[in-house]
């Protein structure tokens, strides 16, 4: 008997140990879980990746609010999960049946898996969003519906595709330049670096040029792969600005990357365009002052040269903001500033820098609620109790970030972060498809790090965008066909739901149904059809963009302002 056993053992030990590893591991979680948590309690659990301890902290002070103040039965399980591996463990949740009742959105999965997801397993969350939160009883926005409550609108919550709010945004968060204000004084001379463009270019050349104790060369700007897109969405990107006037054919206020590639296509749109050359010009300028090797280096790894006081400034939001000033905290004081841009004035930049950049007013830090939650009318109070004048404010003071409720107060710190909503913004676009975005990326990638020039970046990428963009502009609108059957299955039941509703709400559902039927299958189409007319007349010499006038045309228009003037 104990030699069958022992041979049972030796046969199956691998499938045991996983089946033990398992069965630990499950006890282990469910124990977790109930640890706290007094029988009859209605749990609810909360999935997201921040895995700041402030943000944990939050949620857990927010929760025990909650309870003392709203519902004494409520007890948060929080399921803290690595940014790396989030999408992952959402994607099984949500398949398996297991989510969380609450969940972190919006981020580390694709926006097309997220649509999905929101379609399948999400709670629309539409008709709360257009009533008051019962947690701003007693405040300014007592009887205000809650998407009016928010800075933005709650804008970042509303799916286009889906025309539904699905999610609570929580926060609000922006980015701008951090220096090390001490650093600055000892090497400039200066109490506040400047933000025009050319004079903080004049002081990164005056850090540069300094030694340490150690015999080491101060870095002006500390930077990594992940620092540098978020410099180039406020500084070189929104110099593109100029191009929505030549190829902005559908009147967005944008350029896709369809867009891009028939400007290009039909010679409207070239690399010698002053926009995208003043783009690039800026890069090479900026990169000079980052520490060598940077494109390699992680997020970690540039704030620890911050940290060290090795470099005066880098560019982060304000979800570092926090634990920036607690690593500073006895050693050196944190600033803020806006990015530095140039002024109209400029020689060279002015013609493209009409204005300062426009920053997004968005919100984030966004949960929904699974449709497998066993209590999603709890789940949903205990959002509208975090987005509440008060719950907000609250949260986003310990976390140390900015609150996204009107009337709120925000950390002195984080008020610099205040937004510029009027300005000018990026409007180029090369993401056409899988080959041209590879070589796009490889040659800017040699450019950034002086492997190659701008002369050199322009002649090997354009015949090789325009050659093989014309494959990827085809495959991609056959992509776009073959989604108007999904589409079609989508709209019918929004059309469904249109003819079973009454009143109000189906006047609400037919105007759904239209516009997205207008957006999703009309309209593109017709705009497909006229950019392939377009490259089908190749390329003319004398074309104008959506935006511009033709001298003829500008002629006729002085000779109507003069004329009326006279008649003046």
């Amino acid at each position: 008997m104990i030699r069958a056993a022992f041979s049972f053992v030796r046969s199956y030990f691998a499938l045991i140990l996983v089946a033990a590893t398992f069965a630990w591991s499950a006890i282990a979680i469910v124990s977790y879980r109930a640890r706290g948590v007094p029988p009859g309690a209605i749990t609810i659990r909360l999935g997201h990746w921040q895995l700041e301890a402030s943000v944990r902290e939050a949620i857990d002070q927010m929760a025990e609010e909650y309870r003392r103040t709203v519902n004494p039965n409520v007890y948060l399980i929080q399921d803290a999960i690595p940014e790396g591996t989030y999408g992952q463990w959402v994607s099984t949740q949500l398949m398996g049946g297991t989510a969380p009742d609450i969940l972190q959105v919006g981020a580390m999965l694709p926006g097309n898996i997220w649509l999905s997801y929101y379609q399948r397993f999400f709670v629309p969350l539409t008709r709360t969003v257009e009533r008051p939160n019962p947690h701003n009883v007693g405040t300014e926005h007592e009887g205000v519906p809650l998407r009016k409550t928010y800075k933005d609108g709650m804008k970042t919550a509303y799916v286009d595709e889906m025309q539904e709010y699905m999610s609570i945004p929580l926060a609000q968060f922006g980015s701008r330049m951090f220096y090390n204000k001490d650093l600055l004084k000892k090497l400039t001379g200066l109490d506040e670096p400047p933000d025009e463009y050319r004079a903080f270019l004049d002081v990164c050349e005056k850090i540069r040029a300094q030694q340490g104790d150690d015999g080491r060369f101060f870095i002006p700007i500390a930077c990594s792969g992940y620092h540098f897109g978020m410099m180039g969405g406020l500084m070189w990107e929104p110099l593109t600005y100029r191009a929505i006037e030549k190829a902005d054919f559908n009147r967005d206020g944008s350029v896709g990357n369809d867009e891009q590639f028939v400007a290009f296509r039909t010679g409207r749109l070239d690399f010698d365009f002053l926009p995208y050359r003043a783009r690039f010009k800026m890069i090479e300028e900026m990169t000079r002052y980052f520490q060598s090797g940077y494109t390699g280096l992680t997020r970690d790894e540039a704030v620890f040269l911050f940290a060290q006081q090795k470099a005066v400034f880098m560019a982060t939001g304000t979800w570092d903001a926090r634990s920036l000033q607690e690593q500073a905290k006895g050693q050196f004081n944190v600033g803020v500033m806006r990015y530095p841009f140039p002024t109209p004035e400029d020689p060279f930049y002015g013609p493209v820098a009409p204005a300062r950049p426009r920053e997004q007013v968005g919100t984030g830090f966004q949960f929904g609620i699974a449709r497998t939650s066993a209590h999603p009318d709890v789940a949903l109070d205990f959002l509208l109790f975090l987005a509440s004048r008060m719950g907000n404010q609250e949260l986003n003071r310990i976390i140390g970030w900015i609150p996204s409720i009107q009337g709120t107060e925000t950390d002195p710190l984080l008020r610099a972060f205040e937004p510029n909503i009027v300005g000018i913004y990026g409007a180029m676009n090369f993401t056409l498809g899988g080959e041209t975005v590879v070589r796009w990326n490889q040659l800017q990638a040699l450019y950034q790090v002086n492997q190659i020039t701008y002369q050199q970046f322009a002649d090997t990428y354009k015949p090789f965008y325009l050659e093989r963009g014309l494959l990827d502009y085809m495959e991609q609108s056959r992509d776009w066909r073959r989604g108007m059957q999904r589409n079609e299955l989508f709209l019918a039941g929004i059309r469904a739901r249109a003819l079973f509703s009454e009143g109000a709400e189906s006047n609400t559902e037919w105007i759904r149904y239209r516009a997205l039927t207008a957006s999703r299958q009309v309209w593109e189409e017709l705009n497909r059809s006229r950019q392939l007319k377009l490259m089908e007349k190749g390329i003319a010499t004398n074309a104008v963009g959506p935006y511009e006038y033709s001298p003829e045309v500008l002629e006729i228009v002085k000779k109507n302002l003069k004329r009326k003037a006279d008649q003046q």
